[in-house]
């Protein structure tokens, strides 16, 4: 590296940071209420996957500022180490997880498959490889660490980034965010919602999501599409919460859904980007952003294990807003756990290596 400059980060767009800690929260409920209540409609977090594409979305936005100007400089090798210094670690981390998870699931293993497979499937995970085998877990593309297919679909839009994206011109970029959302579009009539791409059956899904809502967060920084406002943090997320909230329909969510992803979730990161946190709010934001990402990826094993005890015990009521709230209270924990000595000390050290 030449020019330690260029690997420098930029700073920070705190709203957007708590934004995606609210996002990341609202996953982890909903992961634990759609085991409690197969039947979508009678979760109250029903459409908490579209925090998915919310993130995407920010992603896009998020690499368009950090990069477009300096990526040619930088060079896609650097690019690429920067990427995978933020991201991979945590990829590792969780595939553990999930690997200690599958052998301490209650009442025994949830399968019997041989240590080669074993082995094979947590290979595969550390590698981001999509192996859906796995048919006592839904055939997920990752069946130890089941939200890892987002970023299989993240490290994809970020290739594609480095090799096409950051070259195009706006309008180009607008021709292909148009064709991403006909795609979008058709998959949800096709499928009646959006909420594949986790499993082999909807695998291309993912890319629909990832196609439409990575090119929308990257046309909203390249047309300047900030729209400065005064909600602040607490305004905004009261304004993202209900996306994840509002009830599933299955005669509507092929339409409702498309029309969140497309035009709402840009729109709430336009605001984001121009709003600005107030000085009661700001470390909030940044705790909640740091804390973001670790949580996301480290929280599926014990869901699992849940499953396991909800089949057991039909927890319903109160107790199981005991039972959640404790859970989700015990994964923050390791979430920041893992954050403070494992994430931030490895990607320290990388980065350094790297200067």
């Amino acid at each position: 590296m030449n020019n330690p400059n260029l690997i420098k980060t930029k700073q920070h767009f705190e709203i957007l940071d708590g934004l995606r800690g609210v996002a990341a929260l609202a996953v982890v409920i909903f992961h634990f209420l759609e085991v409690a209540f197969p039947d979508p409609s009678q979760n109250l977090f029903a459409h908490s996957f579209l925090a998915v594409d919310f993130f995407f979305c920010l992603s896009g936005f998020v690499i368009a500022y950090a990069y477009d100007d300096r990526i040619e400089k930088m060079g896609i090798t650097e690019f690429f180490k920067s990427r995978l210094i933020r991201l991979h670690p945590l990829v590792i981390v969780g595939s553990i997880l999930g690997l200690a998870g599958y052998f301490l699931m209650p009442n025994g293993d949830i399968g019997e498959r041989s240590i080669f497979e074993i082995l094979l499937i947590f290979i595969c995970s550390l590698l981001l490889i999509p192996l859906p085998i796995m048919k006592e877990r839904y055939n997920n593309n990752f069946g130890l660490n089941a939200p890892a297919w987002s970023l299989f679909w993240e490290y994809i839009a970020n290739i594609v980034y480095s090799l096409i994206l950051w070259r195009v011109s706006r309008k180009t970029m607008v021709f292909l965010n148009v064709v991403a959302a006909i795609i979008l579009i058709y998959v949800a009539y096709q499928a009646k919602n959006i909420l594949g791409g986790w499993d082999g059956l909807t695998f291309w899904h993912g890319g629909a999501r990832v196609f439409y809502s990575f090119s929308a967060g990257i046309l909203v920084y390249r047309y300047k599409l900030i729209i400065p406002s005064k909600l602040g943090f607490i305004g905004l997320a009261l304004l993202l919460v209900p996306a994840f909230l509002y009830p599933f329909n299955p005669e509507t969510n092929y339409i409702t859904e498309p029309l969140i992803v497309i035009l709402y979730f840009p729109v709430l990161v336009a605001l984001g980007a121009g709003t600005i946190a107030s000085s009661a709010t700001k470390k909030i934001c940044n705790f909640s952003g740091n804390l973001s990402y670790p949580l996301y990826m480290t929280h599926y094993f014990a869901i699992w294990i849940f499953a396991v005890y909800q089949a057991n015990y039909k927890c319903s009521g109160f107790e199981l807003f005991a039972v959640v709230s404790l859970s989700t209270a015990v994964l923050i924990g390791i979430a920041y756990l893992t954050m403070r000595y494992i994430d931030i000390p490895i990607r320290h050290y990388l980065t350094q290596k790297r200067k």
